[in-house]
């Protein structure tokens, strides 16, 4: 029998909820769009368009695929982050909701700034820096990375979001000393990794085995790049600067006590969207230069 693209979306929206998806849904019309090459947001249109079998069994497939725990995200090769479209792959983490707040934060610090530089370590897909670059229109943003296919792939989105000319991304370490010739910023904003060894034992499984662990692993104690971050990179800031933290839900209190051994002022703690104390902020104390 013929189906319609409504047809294979109602056939994997009832599979994703009889295997309990929190989101049936959502992943299946974003599987269904995917495999059927149509507009996730003309749905009114899908109960008219007949396809071939073998479209049919594609999305079924894709399905299969999601059910046995791969991320929707890396089957699809994009996700949205802060109304943003990224194209992301097994060499980043998937941008998520929770990290929102944390760059609406670095947004609303850029915004206060003239002409404002905005430093993003550890930048992954890219997502964080450039929304803050598409958000402030006169902010530049340099983005790090310890791996190539990042620093590709962010540069790739910042091209497809249109803030390629203030968008620099560049192949770095973290956990070392920062090149003499960046410069000094505004906002310097991380989510680093900061998953604990113990916690690794304990991922998920669409997590530890799709999601890369480089961008994953923070140390023993998950706390690695807040030390190297806040102790080598820090005095980037301009005096008075802000950097901001995203981190795990339960070390909020030792990222501050970390910036408070570095000697930033100011420093607090607030809540992502789904109200988890996830990320920290200090300020540089330096004064100008007289």
């Amino acid at each position: 029998m013929t189906k319609t693209i409504n047809d294979v979306y109602m056939q994997l929206f009832k599979r994703f909820k009889e295997a309990g998806s929190p989101q049936p849904s959502l992943e299946a019309r974003e599987l269904t769009a995917y495999a059927c090459k149509v507009d996730k947001g003309r749905t009114a249109e899908w109960g008219h368009i007949y396809l071939d079998d073998a479209t049919v069994d594609f999305a079924n497939l894709l399905c299969d695929r999601c059910l046995d725990g791969e991320p929707l995200a890396y089957i699809l090769n994009e996700w949205d982050f802060y109304g943003l479209t990224f194209k992301i792959d097994k060499n980043v983490l998937i941008p998520r909701s929770d990290t929102e707040r944390l760059a609406e934060l670095a947004i609303e610090r850029a915004q206060k700034a003239v002409n404002p530089r905005v430093l993003d370590l550890c930048c992954g897909s890219g997502c964080i820096g450039i929304a803050v670059a598409h958000e402030v229109e006169d902010a530049r943003v340099t983005a790090v990375d310890i791996s190539d296919n990042a620093v590709r792939l962010s540069r790739e989105n910042a091209r497809a979001n249109g803030v390629f000319s203030r968008y620099v991304a560049l192949k770095a370490d973290v956990r070392f000393r920062p090149q003499n010739n960046l410069g000094k910023f505004d906002v310097i904003v991380s989510n680093p990794p900061y998953v604990t060894a113990e916690e690794m034992r304990g991922l998920d499984r669409s997590v530890r085995e799709f999601e890369p662990e480089q961008a994953l692993y923070g140390g023993p104690d998950g706390l690695d790049f807040y030390r190297s971050i806040c102790g080598k990179w820090g005095d980037l800031l301009v005096p008075g600067g802000l950097i901001l933290f995203e981190c795990g839900y339960r070390q909020a209190t030792q990222v501050c006590a970390i910036l408070e051994d570095n000697r930033f002022s100011g420093i607090g703690i607030t809540e992502d969207l789904a109200g988890v104390p996830r990320i920290v902020y200090g300020e540089n104390p330096a004064q100008e230069e007289i």
